[in-house]
């Protein structure tokens, strides 16, 4: 099961978490998406359009994650140091690896992570 893990801005748009996704995807089709458990309505229409199941993160399970980068601002406000790879590797479950790192849209307003794991 492959699973991209977003972290984004409250001012991302649709076309921001797309890029995001179209980036760090690299071909690779997601089985699901994944982000913080409060940034679920956003991420909600891309999920839909994608025909995708959407899971919500707890925050309790993304500060649980150690993830190869880190944004010191992310760090602070969600002790994580990415949303994206934190949701990607939690939703993938135990045992899970990054496929990519997070990867920024070009806007910089979202960024995207892919994890496999062996959750369905």
């Amino acid at each position: 099961m492959i699973v991209a893990g977003f972290g984004f801005s409250n001012r991302a748009t649709a076309d921001s978490l797309r890029d995001a996704l179209d980036r760090a995807s690299q071909g690779m089709r997601p089985d699901a998406l994944a982000t913080a458990e409060d940034k679920t309505p956003t991420l909600g229409e891309l999920a839909a359009e994608l025909g995708l199941p959407l899971h919500g993160i707890a925050a309790d399970r993304l500060c649980a994650q150690h993830t190869p980068t880190h944004s010191a601002r992310v760090l602070t406000e969600r002790e994580t140091g990415s949303v994206a790879e934190a949701a990607a590797l939690a939703a993938a479950g135990p045992g899970a690896r990054l496929l990519t790192r997070r990867i920024h849209s070009t806007d910089r307003m979202a960024t995207c992570a892919l994890a496999q794991g062996k959750t369905p």
